[in-house]
């Protein structure tokens, strides 16, 4: 069986930064987080038009929690900043900074 290291999370918005959503990418799983910091650029290049500004971020993913997680909590800061998080249950697994109350949150 496969084992998800990451996941790459990538969100596009408007010119100002005040209207984003989410973006699908052909491959968000990755065994390594090497991985998937290396796939990125090319996914983010692969999205050029899509959005005016696109974002994405590698979420490292606990090997123990990989199907336990329910959700993506996740907030564009005005300097365009991504910040993404991994959620079982309303609690933690994994984020790449600070949450806030403006976060969306997708139910997987």
């Amino acid at each position: 069986m496969e084992h998800i290291a990451a996941l790459l999370f990538v969100v596009g918005c408007s010119s100002t930064m005040t209207d984003c959503r989410e973006l699908e990418v052909p491959v968000s799983v990755f065994e390594t987080a090497q991985a998937c910091i290396a796939e990125r650029p090319f996914a983010l290049g692969d999205l050029l038009g899509k959005a005016p500004h696109i974002v994405g971020e590698c979420l490292t993913v606990d090997p123990a929690l990989e199907d336990d997680y329910d959700q993506i909590a996740w907030n564009v800061r005005p300097d365009g900043t991504l910040v993404a998080s991994l959620e079982v249950s309303g609690m933690l697994v994994a984020s790449n900074g600070e949450r806030s109350e403006k976060d969306y949150v997708r139910q997987q």
